[in-house]
């Protein structure tokens, strides 16, 4: 599961950094820092001309009754009417430096910073889709690696970096580049 990612609001990450800065030059806001669901975030999708290109999307499809689906799974996404046509063409990268997850232990909750392990910076896959005019999106979920599922059964799908152009391109099945993602990657939980 993902309820919150972190976005540097600095320069510690380059590819992140780009991204901000390329909304901000069109005075597009995203949020830095903690993102929360309903949040607007920087996000990378392919443009009309297939290109890849960031935008700010609000983090959470909205439900006819106010509540919000933030998370997909990732194995059954292209058969929910919901999700598919986003597997199928409305593809997108939401950068990030860790996400966060808390383990249940003793009555309490415990909060970890998770990232992959030597990764500056990654990419989450999400879906999107058009509300109202604008456009939101989601994040895919996937079983835990073995190195973190004491904290969580459920964790997003972090794409490698050679995977993501792969991801936004509508030409490739989208499960496919999904089942290739389930990588030997380790992940440092903090």
């Amino acid at each position: 599961m993902c309820g919150r990612f972190y976005v540097p609001e600095d320069d510690s990450i380059q590819m992140i950094r780009a991204i901000v800065e390329y909304l901000e030059h069109r005075n597009v806001k995203a949020k830095t820092g903690d993102i929360f669901p309903g949040d607007i975030a920087a996000v990378v999708a392919s443009n009309r001309r297939l290109e890849p290109q960031p935008f700010a999307m609000e983090w959470g499809y909205h439900l006819s009754d106010g509540k919000r689906i933030i998370n997909a799974r990732s194995e059954t996404a292209a058969q929910k009417a919901m999700f598919a046509d986003g597997i199928r063409q409305r593809r997108c990268l939401i950068p990030a430096q860790h996400y966060y997850e808390w383990e249940k232990t003793d009555g309490r909750k415990v909060k970890y910073a998770i990232e992959p392990k030597g990764l500056d910076g990654f990419f989450l896959a999400g879906i999107y889709r058009m509300e109202a005019g604008k456009p939101v999106f989601t994040v895919l979920t996937r079983n835990a690696a073995e190195d973190i599922a004491f904290i969580h059964e459920r964790m997003p799908v972090i794409l490698p970096n050679e995977a993501a152009s792969d991801w936004l391109n509508p030409k490739y099945h989208g499960d496919d580049i999904l089942k290739a993602e389930m990588t030997q990657m380790k992940y440092e939980a903090c």
